[in-house]
């Protein structure tokens, strides 16, 4: 395990790259560990320079996908279907609560942010 602090954007991206490996890691294994320590430097950094207020969750979804490179279809596995998608991208559809979770859980966008307009 090689931590090191997050100073910057670049930093950021190879810490969401690392913890993406080992996020999923049995609990109580050192990568288990790694993927907890991330998560608190990911969240520290973040609230530090990206301080979210009371944030419309397409713009929360947008700017995690700007932040780590993603396109409409890295979302399908979150989301559902590309129509869906983009229905929720164009503020067409809601998100639900099924979606909330996903999104949560495998882009790490904070619920207060998902929830925030819901």
């Amino acid at each position: 395990m090689n931590i090191k602090p997050i100073r910057n954007d670049e930093d950021l991206r190879a810490a969401f790259k690392r913890l993406e490996r080992v996020y999923q890691a049995q609990e109580g294994t050192p990568q288990a560990d790694e993927a907890e320590i991330l998560v608190t430097l990911i969240e520290a950094y973040e609230h530090k320079h990206f301080p979210i207020g009371l944030v419309d969750p397409v713009e929360a979804i947008k700017f995690r996908m700007e932040q780590q490179g993603l396109t409409q279809k890295d979302l399908e596995p979150y989301i559902g279907s590309s129509g869906r998608v983009s229905e929720v991208l164009n503020r067409k559809r809601r998100l639900s609560l099924q979606m909330v979770q996903r999104l949560h859980d495998g882009l790490h966008i904070p619920y207060e942010s998902l929830l925030s307009a819901a």
